[in-house]
């Protein structure tokens, strides 16, 4: 179907500081999550999904034990999502994912990374709206009718399926993750998921060339420094 969409890869960290912070990263949002929706990765989706994809990105067991035992305790740090928008070098379209415990000191830090580069930072809703809030699920397979029958029986409003190269390609709703993934499961058993997260899909690419593309890595490399930024998504295509 030819639908073109961003897909987020953790870097492969170089250094012992750089895994630090992917780790950091991970075991803050799993102690979030954890912490709201309960400690059993079994009674929690979210949970379970989050501790794969964290394994896949080589993070440590103890890591991921470390964040859930802490949110057993019920106290600590009371981080809060925060969500900011703008626009990058070349004019492309940012969002930014935290998880923050003050989120003044949080809005300051990521908004110097737009003024350090020459980049606007936005009010909320000023790029989201030219993003689908998309659930995205990967893994092998082509049997793309039984995984369209399958979701539809199960109320999933399923916006495209992909299949190339012996890989399936779903995209629903944001709000039909939960659906989607036990749908799944259902039909095709347990499956080992390639990608299997909720993203923001840009509708549109904004091709970016000569010194932008500099300037765009610095940037990206700014905000994932910070320790409160999750994720970052983007419309930028190099030329």
């Amino acid at each position: 179907m030819g639908r073109a969409y961003q897909n987020r890869k953790e870097s492969m960290a170089k250094t012992s500081d750089a895994k630090a912070k992917v780790y950091s990263k991970y075991g803050r949002e799993i102690y979030v999550c954890a912490k709201s929706g309960g400690l059993d990765p079994s009674g929690n989706l979210a949970l379970r999904s989050l501790i794969e994809r964290a394994k896949k990105d080589q993070v440590p067991t103890h890591v991921i034990d470390k964040a859930i035992d802490k949110a057993k305790g019920g106290g600590g740090e009371d981080f809060s999502p925060a969500r900011y928008e703008g626009f990058g070098p070349g004019n492309c379209m940012v969002i930014v994912d935290c998880l923050t415990d003050n989120p003044n000191r949080t809005f300051g830090d990521v908004r110097q990374c737009f003024t350090k580069t020459k980049c606007k930072i936005g009010t909320q809703g000023a790029v989201s709206h030219m993003f689908d809030h998309s659930a995205i699920f990967v893994f092998s397979g082509e049997d793309e009718e039984t995984a369209l029958e399958t979701l539809m029986m199960a109320d999933v409003d399923v916006t495209d399926i992909e299949v190339e190269d012996g890989k399936m390609t779903i995209f629903a709703p944001h709000t039909d993750y939960f659906k989607a993934k036990t749908a799944l499961a259902e039909a095709f058993g347990e499956i080992d998921f390639d990608v299997d997260e909720i993203q923001f899909v840009p509708q549109n690419p904004a091709p970016i060339s000569g010194d932008d593309v500099a300037m765009f890595d610095r940037f990206i490399d700014m905000l994932n420094d910070l320790d409160d930024v999750q994720r970052v998504y983007h419309n930028a295509e190099f030329e």
